[in-house]
């Protein structure tokens, strides 16, 4: 059952999530407001210290630890897609768990599970839409760990390649982000990809997990009708310059209409 499932006329339950370690001061001022944390592990960001740091505040506030894997990008954030000019497929595999386990040595020497794994930027969005990179992503995981969760964007590639191989998937939405009739993000190349007005990201959150339905745009802006989804986790980004005052006010918005926020089981 989708966890949106029962929320028609308020209450049910949401996960909200945000990427971490990435090296912004809003880390704590946000933990207090999510139920898991998508900790960055070296590809993109991160480093020993700061995985050990992040895995630490995440147990202080309860919240599920994941890995936050993507390509080994510093330089361009992860959010360039290398596939095939910096390295080709059959690499990915080793790029995926050389993170992993970077993530899962220092969980346990803390003494506490990895839970789920949420790709970063542009293998996020490549293995979104292309079936080859999915199905890479998806054994990747699997054979380091079939319990873990794999979080992805909601109807998505990914999610029809967890289910072929029994990998529990998990349906993410975005608070900050703008969708394209198929469900698809907004590139954020386009000028109207972000939301950068904390009512109108409350709007969309509640829209999404109450009703299983986001307002969905042209690549000009206007919107053209609705797109359906399933709500299981809501992104929080934490880059903004408002991250963790749009982080609380959703959480508390949520919160007022019965939802209560609980990280997936």
């Amino acid at each position: 059952m989708s966890r949106n499932d029962d929320l028609g006329s308020g209450g049910g339950h949401i996960d909200l999530n945000c990427d971490m370690g990435e090296g912004m001061a809003t880390d704590g001022a946000i933990f207090p407001f999510i139920s898991s944390a998508n900790i960055a592990c070296g590809g993109h960001a991160g480093d020993g210290e700061t995985m050990r740091r992040t895995v630490e505040q995440a147990l202080a506030h309860g919240a599920a630890i994941g890995a936050h894997p993507s390509y080994p990008d510093r330089a361009g954030f992860g959010r360039v897609d290398l596939l095939g000019s910096a390295f080709a497929l059959r690499d990915l595999p080793e790029i995926i768990v050389e993170q992993l386990d970077a993530l899962q040595s220092i969980c346990r020497s803390l003494g506490v599970r990895l839970r789920h794994v949420k790709p970063h930027g542009a293998l996020y969005n490549r293995a979104a839409r292309d079936v080859s990179v999915s199905e890479v992503v998806c054994r990747a995981v699997s054979d380091f760990d079939p319990s873990l969760l794999l979080y992805g964007l909601s109807g998505s590639e990914l999610s029809r390649s967890a289910s072929a191989i029994g990998l529990r998937f998990v349906s993410e939405v975005f608070a900050d982000r703008t969708y394209r009739p198929d469900g698809s993000l907004t590139p954020r190349s386009e000028a109207h990809a972000l939301i950068g007005d904390a009512a109108a990201s409350v709007r969309q959150v509640l829209k999404m997990v109450e009703e299983g339905r986001v307002n969905a745009f042209l690549a000009d802006g206007s919107v053209a009708g609705e797109a359906a989804l399933v709500a299981e986790t809501v992104c929080l980004h934490g880059d903004g310059e408002h991250a963790a005052e749009y982080a609380k006010m959703i959480h508390d918005v949520l919160m007022c209409q019965g939802v209560t926020i609980i990280k997936p089981d």
